[in-house]
Parts: C-alpha cells; structure tokens; sequence
C-alpha cells in the first residue's frame, strides 16, 4: 500500500498561461552547448578543443574536484568555441551539430544483474553521473561517496511549471528502467502526487510515497525533510525524473540520449504547449515565433526558481519549462500603492484578490514591487515553508556568517529552491535563494 504525507502549509499561486497538453514541434537548431554553470559546484576542466569532432556521448569537460565526473555531448559535431569570461571562467562548450546524430556506443546492460559499482562506472562513462545532486549543499555529488538513500520527486507544483506525466507517459519504460538502476546503488524513494498513484503506485525498486498538500509539496528537500531528515554527516543523492529517463535509455539503449519534453507558458505566450527538446538546445528554437511583442522577460525555469535567459541562451539539463512574463517596467499605476488590485493575486489579503473563486488565474510581472529592506521576525516563512526549520532565524545565521547556528537549525537540510515561495512572500524583498546558495557555498568549503 502507497504511503501518503499531508503536508499543512504552502502556497498555491495560480498564474495565467499555463501550457495545455499539446504537443508543438519545434526546429533543433545547429548550435548546442553545454553550460558548466548548470551543474552547481563543478569546476569544469574542458578537455576538448575547438575544432575537434564529437559523438553524442563523448566528454566535453570533466570535474577538477573529481576527475572521473565526465561530462558528456548532448549531440554530435564539431566543437566551435570554449567560451570564457572573467578570469578565463568557462561559461560554455559549443558544437556545430551534425544533422543527423551520431552516438558513441556504451553497450545495452541488463540492469537486474549489474552491482551498484558496475551502475555508478556506466554513468561516469556515458557522461552523465554529474547530473546526479546531493544533500547537503545542494551540489552535484562525489561518486565515491554512498548515499544513505536515493530520492526522486516525480510531480512539479511550482507555478506554470511543466506536467511531469505528459513527458511521462512516452518514457514509462526508461523511467523504471532508471530507477531499478538507482536501486542497484541505494534504496530509492519516489515522491508522487495523488492523481499520479495509478501509474506510478506500483513501481518497482522504489518506495512510494504520495504527498498532498499545497506547493512546494513537489520539492524533494521538503519530501526528504518530512520523512527521512538529513542529519551532519549523512548524504543523500537526489535525482530530477528527467535525469532518471536519461539514465534508463542509457541502459536500455546504450547511447546518450538527451531528449526532454519541456513547457513553453506563461501569459506573454502566443502558442503555449510542449516540445520535444536536446540539452543544450538554444532556448530562442522554442521561443521564436511563439511570443508576444513588447518587453518581456523570458525565464529557463519557473518564475520562482528559474534563471532569467535570452532566446541566444541555452537549455540545461535541470531546465523543465520556459516561462515568459511582461517585465513591468513600462507600468504606470495611479494610486496604484493603495488601490484595491482585485485582478493581482496577494498572499496576505492586500488586495481584494482574495475574494475571488480559487480557481481564478492571475497576471504577473517581474516588479519587485517594493525595495530591499531589513529582515522582519514576522512568521512568514513559517506559514509557506512546511518543513521542519526555523526558516528565519537560519536566514539570519548566515547573514552573519555564523556556521555553528547554521548546523543547529538545519541548513544540511535544505536547498535554495525550498525558500523560493518564502522569497515570494518576504516583506524585506531580500534574496533568499541567493542568500541560502552563498550559505551552502561558503559551508562546503569550510569542512572540505
């Protein structure tokens, strides 16, 4: 029998342009790139050169803290350009793809007679075990280090972000191919939503746990923190469900096999839907055409936890939507501090928004709406936070750098992504995510 966790506090924020379930054929472009920015904590060592022919499968850059995390070409071609930036930091590695793609071979591998070993080596050979993250720090993990357990979210709950079961349900064959990989390694925990316990209540390999409750449910550091608390000195590994399709193909296959489905939505979007995308792939493939004229602000991600991008920019891996709203700039609102605002959605019944139907959809735009002020004991982080932390008094503990406060109220804990509807909800405007990423940075470094 599937277990069920409610989870009491949260946010739902119902923004306007979410992607229907459609699918919407997009151009793959010539230009790809691998962006080492995308996997955080790595220090790339690029060891490929422009001008070299690659397979899809073949490294582009290596991890200097651990050499054996490869990482590997989402397509093959000609490397163009090793693109750097300040003090020769690498920001991309370019490849002039070739039409039709050409993968390096790995071998089909029957998954049930593999060790855990013999799992972890096929990844760090295809390329891809650095997709691979951990707690503490939120970082992309060391392979010789064995995690307590292995934690996959297989729902997405933020706002305008994608639906899991749409990409789903043509890869349920790599998904529990993946998982049963996983399982070689560690016990694996997956997360599912209530509606998701037909397809995915009975997967093998896995303990199954389904969540209700409002967003953030969907997050896996809030899933871990609710049933299996990250103490010091554990690790555990956790695995987005696109990365767990990835490693199924590869064992099914025997080939890199990057293909995701991602969502194009948001309310600037003329043509919202799903398209078949390639790590790497150029963001402006998607975007062309599709959206309105004016300034807006196209984000990789959601607009809580996505990364602010351009249509030159590039599709990482963790990337599972592109969301495109009005950057807000040109508003111009009489009164508009005090008036009663009941077509903008408000977390704390500032506008009369809150007397609509529940099920009412809201505009947004980029507008902070008010400037960076001192933190404020007010609780709020409590009431969208279901997690069991003092959310502002460890936001305070590394404001002031204080490390030995940090370890007592939890920050092993926890990822920036699991204060973005605190940062949503913050009156001081600070920059939780940012503020929690430097935290687990500066923590990291200290006790390696």
């Amino acid at each position: 029998m599937v277990k069920v966790v409610k989870l009491r506090k949260g946010l739902d924020i119902k923004l306007r342009g979410t992607a229907p379930l459609e699918d919407i054929p997009v151009a793959r472009g010539d230009v790809f790139a691998l962006c080492p920015d995308d996997f955080v904590g790595v220090t790339p060592k690029v060891v490929v050169k422009p001008g070299d022919r690659v397979l899809a499968g073949d490294a582009l850059f290596l991890n200097k803290h651990y050499p054996e995390v490869k990482f590997s070409a989402p397509v093959s071609g000609v490397v163009t350009e090793v693109e750097r930036g300040e003090r020769r930091k690498v920001l991309s590695v370019r490849i002039q793809a070739d039409k039709e793609i050409e993968y390096r071979e790995f071998g089909v591998k029957d998954v049930s007679s593999l060790s855990g070993d013999e799992v972890v080596n096929a990844l760090l050979d295809a390329g891809i075990f650095g997709y691979i993250n951990q707690l503490p720090y939120a970082v992309s993990t060391n392979p010789a280090e064995k995690p307590r357990s292995i934690h996959v979210s297989a729902f997405r709950d933020m706002p305008l972000s994608s639906d899991f079961d749409y990409e789903l349900n043509q890869n349920l064959e790599a998904f529990q191919t993946g998982i049963s990989a996983l399982a070689r390694i560690q016990k694996v925990y997956v997360g599912i939503a209530e509606k998701q316990a037909t397809v995915l209540g009975g997967l093998k390999d896995a303990d199954v746990t389904v969540f209700k409750g409002k967003c953030p449910a969907g997050n896996v550091g809030v899933q871990i923190n609710n049933t299996m608390p990250v103490n010091k000195g554990e690790v555990v590994w956790t695995v987005t469900p696109a990365t767990v399709i990835f490693i199924g193909r590869l064992f099914l296959t025997g080939k890199v096999d990057l293909r995701h489905v991602i969502a194009l939505a948001g309310q600037e979007v003329k043509k919202a839907g799903y398209s078949e995308v390639i790590v790497g792939q150029n963001v402006g493939t998607v975007t062309d055409g599709r959206i309105s004229d004016g300034n807006n602000r196209i984000i990789c991600g959601n607009p809580l936890t996505g990364k602010r991008a351009c249509p030159k920019c590039f599709i990482g891996p963790q990337v599972t939507e592109i969301t495109v709203i009005p950057e807000g700039d040109d508003a111009n609102e009489f009164f508009g501090w005090i008036m009663p605002r009941p077509g903008q959605f408000s977390s704390n019944r500032s506008y009369l928004s809150w007397l609509m139907p529940k099920s009412k959809e809201y505009d947004c735009d980029a507008r902070i709406k008010g400037g960076e002020r001192h933190i404020i004991m007010s609780g709020e982080y409590d009431r969208v936070m279901p997690m069991d932390i003092y959310a502002e008094y460890l936001i305070k503990a590394i404001i002031t750098g204080d490390i030995d406060k940090q370890e007592e109220l939890g920050i092993y804990e926890v990822s920036p992504e699991d204060f973005a509807l605190a940062e949503y909800v913050d009156s001081s405007k600070l920059e939780l995510q940012k503020i929690v990423r430097e935290g687990l940075d500066i923590l990291r470094k200290e006790n390696m």
